[in-house]
């Protein structure tokens, strides 16, 4: 198949071209340096040149604190970005897969979120990454949204690597204790993505690891599986740790619809981690 993937560069989008590249697919990779999803005539060119059977969108404006103070960038970006794309694969008639985020609900829920469950984003990341399901929705038929949490891969900057730096800098952190959820091991969700992209089984899934834990516990099983248990973690909770955009407290995603759909469930988080973890090596 021949694809183009949006966000090439960054943590996802390197294993999801690595994998396309392995698979033997014709991988188009492109970056904010090449093509600026926000211009739409630049997007309908390109895409309208390469004419992918499928557009993985990875690109994302992620920087969630950031995006309190920046709403029109994240917006550009998140929204107007994604309607870009949504709009070129129509003109291709391509698929479109879309990587979406658990910030779309509110987290007071108490069991996992299933796909259809009502949105309420807390800040201007979650609003505006909805609003890119939403115009992808308005344009396209073809289209696969996949929400997830917690990512974490060899390519980029996230929770695990943070921990250990930190963990070696200072022998000592403190994490929040009192959010819940779901880790995502990169390359477990390229997997997961190529499997869907293959298929027509459009819509909404949720994909993350197996298994739930807090951002606390997180952090003791990466100190104690890096052999670094002399570590000492401190539980915080959220107010003890302010930051400019408000987190989900529960984001625990329901992989209900995935299983339903008979795609293979995304292996437990301990096992995704340890794997992370040998790829650093």
């Amino acid at each position: 198949m021949k694809v183009v993937v949006t966000g090439a560069k960054g943590q996802l989008g390197q294993d999801v071209m690595k994998q396309l590249q392995a698979q033997n697919h014709e991988a188009f990779g492109t970056d904010r340096d090449d093509l600026d999803i926000t211009n739409e005539a630049d997007v309908l060119k390109f895409i309208s040149d390469v004419k992918p059977d499928v557009i993985l969108h990875c690109a994302a404006y992620t920087n969630v604190d950031a995006a309190e103070a920046d709403r029109e960038t994240a917006y550009q970006v998140n929204a107007v970005g994604t309607e870009n794309m949504a709009k070129a694969a129509k003109a291709v008639d391509a698929k479109i897969l879309y990587i979406s985020t658990d910030y779309v609900f509110d987290g007071t829920a108490t069991e996992p979120y299933e796909v259809e469950q009502p949105t309420k984003p807390l800040g201007v990341y979650g609003e505006t990454k909805f609003a890119g399901e939403e115009f992808l929705k308005k344009h396209v038929e073809k289209y696969f949204i996949v929400r997830t949490a917690w990512v974490f891969g060899i390519g980029g900057n996230n929770f695990v690597k943070t921990m250990i730096r930190l963990g070696e800098e200072r022998g000592e952190v403190g994490v929040v204790h009192d959010q819940v959820g779901s880790p995502t091991y990169t390359v477990d969700l390229a997997s997961f993505m190529l499997e869907l992209m293959k298929t027509d089984k459009f819509g909404t899934y949720h994909a993350t690891n197996g298994g739930v834990c807090s951002w606390y516990e997180f952090a003791v099983e990466v100190f104690k599986q890096a052999g670094m248990s002399q570590v000492k973690v401190s539980p915080l909770t959220t107010d003890q740790f302010p930051r400019p955009a408000k987190r989900p407290a529960y984001s625990v995603l329901s992989k209900q619809k995935m299983e339903e759909a008979g795609f293979t469930p995304l292996r437990d988080w301990k096992e995704a981690l340890a794997a992370y973890l040998a790829e650093t090596k």
